[in-house]
């Protein structure tokens, strides 16, 4: 995939909403707080918990945001909002190893879970960087090449763990570092675009159970891809007008010749619906992983403490659905 193509006319470093000052303070109070109280395990019950009780004491043109892309995400199914705080004095480097998370309690890390509290319940998977509520995405030394969350080539268009019998309904995605020459870019597509582009014909076979998605390398081992939920299945279901998405441009393969028309059909009006966006410090991106796909262009990592550092959760609107993937009633599915 080129890392500019030429169709994708849409690039913005601008938030749909942007705290302020004064509600930016707000935040790292009340984050500070969460981080202070003696409770310091992001991955535990009782972090999460303050985390969502905290959630209501956030500011409301937040929370008012984070509600009403809760009950319909737009055009884009992606939500922007710029001045959170991620207290960049205080930043360590930049991780730089593979599975990276953050297991200790930071302002990030807490604005993070407050604002998958807001949007529903956090989750996380075993297989996939040790089941950790927040994960970082950095790049990682000799993994450059790698088609996921520690490489620097150009990542394709996917949604999150589409090939589970569970993916998540939100990803949300906190920047904490720039890249050096500020040329990483998210790419974005919302499905809700994408569908004008496509012919009837692909339309209906992107609904027919013609396709195989299996688990991305991100996820751990053999074992884990002879879990997954391997059989055919649509890309597209639910509401011919309004559809679900389940899809990665890597491991979804179609099964049928109209299946591998309508995906490079469908491959093609993500390029030319496509936006990209170039995160600053603070930035909040949301994304509808129900209705949006997102990729990411090449950038320059240099290695020295001071590289792209992005902060992921994963968020599910019902977490009793997954309850048998759960145990004990917990945040994190285990198979």
């Amino acid at each position: 995939m080129p890392e500019t193509p030429p169709h994708t006319t849409q690039s913005t470093v601008v938030a749909d909403r942007d705290l302020g000052p004064a509600d930016t303070e707000a935040c790292e109070r009340l984050a500070r707080t969460l981080c202070s109280d003696g409770r310091t395990q992001v991955d535990s019950p009782e972090w999460v918990a303050h985390a969502r009780d905290s959630w209501e004491e956030l500011p409301l043109l937040l929370r008012r945001e984070i509600r009403r892309f809760r009950r319909h995400s737009g055009p884009n199914g992606t939500l922007v909002i710029s001045g959170l705080p991620v207290d960049q004095a205080a930043l360590p480097p930049t991780p730089a190893v593979p599975g990276s998370v953050q297991r200790q309690a930071t302002i990030p890390a807490a604005m993070l879970t407050m604002v998958a509290c807001g949007l529903g319940e956090p989750l996380a998977y075993l297989a996939e960087k040790s089941g950790a509520l927040v994960q970082d995405v950095v790049p990682v030394p000799g993994q450059e090449t790698f088609h996921g969350n520690a490489g620097s080539v150009p990542l394709s268009f996917h949604t999150e763990n589409g090939f589970h019998p569970h993916p998540p309904d939100y990803v949300a995605f906190l920047c904490l570092r720039a890249d050096h020459d500020q040329i990483a870019g998210m790419r974005v597509a919302g499905l809700r675009q994408v569908l004008p582009h496509l012919t009837p014909a692909s339309r209906q076979a992107l609904f027919a159970p013609e396709f195989l998605t299996t688990p991305p390398p991100s996820f751990a081992s053999e074992a884990d891809a002879s879990q997954a939920d391997a059989k055919p299945r649509p890309v597209l279901s639910g509401a011919a007008e309004d559809p679900d998405i389940r899809m990665a441009q890597l491991v979804t393969t179609p099964l049928t010749p109209r299946a591998s028309t309508a995906l490079a059909e469908f491959g093609r009006a993500c390029e030319a619906t496509s936006r990209t966006l170039r995160l600053t410090p603070g930035d909040l991106v949301v994304l509808d992983n129900r209705v949006t796909v997102h990729g990411r262009t090449a950038f320059h990592p240099r290695y020295d403490g001071a590289d792209r550092w992005l902060q992921r959760t994963y968020v599910t609107t019902d977490l009793r659905r997954s309850r048998d993937h759960r145990p004990h009633d917990g945040h994190i599915l285990t198979r």
